[in-house]
């Protein structure tokens, strides 16, 4: 069955304000409204990121518990992890040009987290995409931050942006994960949970 037909009676809340996300779950032809609630993105001691990242993403989740219960509420959030170092959003240019000097010429991991409830029943799983970047020179990386987005994105780059067509050298794992939602994976969980319904 279609997961578009599973949810033809069920409100779908997207709890991020993500025009990627929200751009990617539309392509997969979900309707939903976005709400948004403001959660603090802590970072555990001691966790390794893919446990950060989830923890994060059910953080959100339980930002709506007792609002829509009859809704299916999906939230995500995304890091970059490299070696020890677990890169989030860039508060600042020179923190996007440390970030982006750091991965030039290397391999890490993006990590989504995906977090979703339905009827009380609460899901969630991480997908790694591994992602390997070309050497950049400094010019080309401060040129990528002063005429792109990198402030809003995990290890501030967008692989859909200028920086994704002539920086990436090479990807395993799904591309939309590194845009911040891995689609594919996510429409076989919602379809597997909403068949038992």
């Amino acid at each position: 069955m279609l997961l578009i037909e599973l949810l033809r009676n069920i409100p779908v809340i997207l709890g991020s304000q993500s025009p990627r996300r929200k751009k990617l779950l539309e392509d997969i032809g979900v309707n939903f409204d976005v709400v948004v609630r403001e959660t603090e993105e802590e970072i555990l001691p001691n966790a390794n990121a893919f446990e950060i990242v989830e923890y994060i993403a059910c953080n959100k989740l339980k930002q709506f518990d007792g609002d829509f219960d009859t809704s299916l509420v999906i939230t995500a959030d995304t890091v970059v992890a490299y070696r020890e170092d677990i890169l989030g959003k860039p508060r600042d240019k020179q923190e996007a040009q440390y970030m982006l000097e750091a991965l030039q010429g290397a391999e890490h991991r993006v990590l989504t987290a995906v977090a979703f409830a339905y009827q009380g029943e609460r899901l969630s799983f991480v997908e790694e995409t591994i992602v390997e970047l070309f050497p950049l020179s400094s010019k080309e990386i401060e040129f990528y931050i002063d005429n792109f987005s990198p402030f809003d994105k995990a290890g501030a780059y967008g692989i859909q942006e200028w920086i994704g067509f002539v920086g990436v050298k090479s990807i395993r794992g799904s591309y939309d994960n590194v845009v911040g939602l891995p689609v594919a994976r996510l429409y076989q969980e919602l379809k597997n949970l909403l068949s038992n319904y």
